[in-house]
């Protein structure tokens, strides 16, 4: 799903050809699942845009919304396949959510699209409607952006705040950094990244953290975020070394510098990390080492659903293996990265209600009665 590094390239994007330029045309989705006009119909969300001029494109978290000269904005919260596309500019194409060039134009995915005055067109996609479109008359005062804690990119933290915040927090830390009101911008693989990069245990209770072990862990967030922005999210450019590239593969197959990847629970999400070199500490080391290990389960998974409760204060339990996130096919991530977790819970719902009415068709046919004619006279 679309992290900070993603919705950061397609606000750039914005920025470098679309500021400074009119509002020709406008085409909105009438679709009430995505689009939120705050009782607008289409047409009036649509009339609402034409003959305004960009001002400037604004991201916070992983949300992105556009300052028009006068309002309401349109707020864009790209769930787990939101996507910009601006034709015939080179904008990162988010995994699962790539519209080919050859695709009709706009696709038929366009939630939000409009035409500038020098015709240059710009559409907001989404393949599989968990993305939000809102027209706000300032989106910073509303949900989900008015919840998020500080931007990881915009507005990092001094090393004091960040251990006296985690000082407070008796959760594991990657649900924490999951937690888009503590710090908003990181998702899952950002979140395995700068906890692999910085050796620390996925489910090593933030509290417990040192100074030391806190300081190295905001380097790495630095760095793992400067790196995806500066390359402008594409992924084929991040460096070698970095768990990412192999957070996808099967257990047993995954590994990083030659050392082995497994795949636990954290969070409720599927978490990779490297058991020889991320080690819990402390108490919770201990507990571990009285505790059997488990294998590392074979085959593949549908994409993890839960991304860090808000407000789970549950002290982390025993580690559960996992199967890494499955790639898949021609598929195209308010915004709290609890995103995901609405997301991916309302699919595997859907899936689940598909499945028992299947069930229920498929199932044996109660015995008929007997027929009149075998009645006994």
């Amino acid at each position: 799903m679309p992290e900070l590094p993603e919705v950061e390239a397609a606000r750039r994007a914005i920025s470098d050809h679309c500021i400074g330029k009119k509002i020709k045309s406008s085409i909105i989705a009438d679709d009430s699942k995505v689009i939120d006009a705050g009782g607008l119909s289409p047409s009036e969300f649509q009339a609402s845009l034409v003959g305004k001029t960009i001002v400037a494109a604004h991201r916070k978290g992983k949300n992105l919304w556009l300052q028009l000269d006068s309002p309401p904005f349109p707020s864009f919260q790209f769930g787990m396949a939101g996507a910009v596309y601006i034709k015939g500019v080179a904008v990162t194409q988010y995994k699962r959510s790539a519209v080919s060039d050859t695709d009709e134009w706009p696709s038929k995915y366009s939630k939000f699209f409009i035409e500038l005055d020098d015709g240059l067109e710009m559409s907001f996609t989404d393949k599989r409607r968990f993305a939000k479109v809102r027209l706000l008359k300032d989106p910073t005062l509303k949900p989900p952006i008015s919840e998020l804690g500080p931007d990881a990119l915009l507005e990092p933290m001094t090393t004091d705040e960040f251990f006296q915040l985690l000082r407070k927090k008796k959760i594991a830390i990657k649900p924490l950094l999951l937690d888009q009101s503590f710090i908003s911008g990181i998702g899952n693989w950002i979140a395995d990244e700068v906890l692999y990069q910085a050796r620390i245990h996925p489910l090593q209770v933030s509290s417990s953290l040192s100074k030391e072990h806190c300081e190295t862990l905001q380097k790495c967030i630095k760095e793992v975020i400067d790196k995806a922005v500066e390359v402008g999210a594409d992924s084929s450019q991040y460096p070698s070394n970095w768990i990412f590239n192999s957070r996808e593969k099967k257990p047993g197959k995954a590994f990083v510098d030659g050392k082995k990847i497994d795949f636990i629970t954290a969070g409720g999400r599927t978490t990779a990390y490297v058991p020889d070199l991320q080690k819990l500490t402390g108490e919770q080391a201990k507990k571990a080492a009285l505790e059997p290990k488990e294998q590392t389960s074979d085959g593949d998974e549908d994409e993890e659903n839960l991304e860090g409760k808000k407000g789970n204060k549950s002290k982390p339990k025993k580690a559960q293996t996992k199967k890494p996130p499955a790639k898949r096919k021609g598929k195209a991530t308010s915004d709290n990265d609890n995103d995901s977790e609405d997301d991916e819970m309302e699919e595997k719902k859907v899936a689940k209600g598909k499945q028992s009415k299947a069930k229920v068709e498929t199932s044996d046919k109660p015995k008929g009665r007997q027929s009149k004619n075998s009645k006994k006279t």
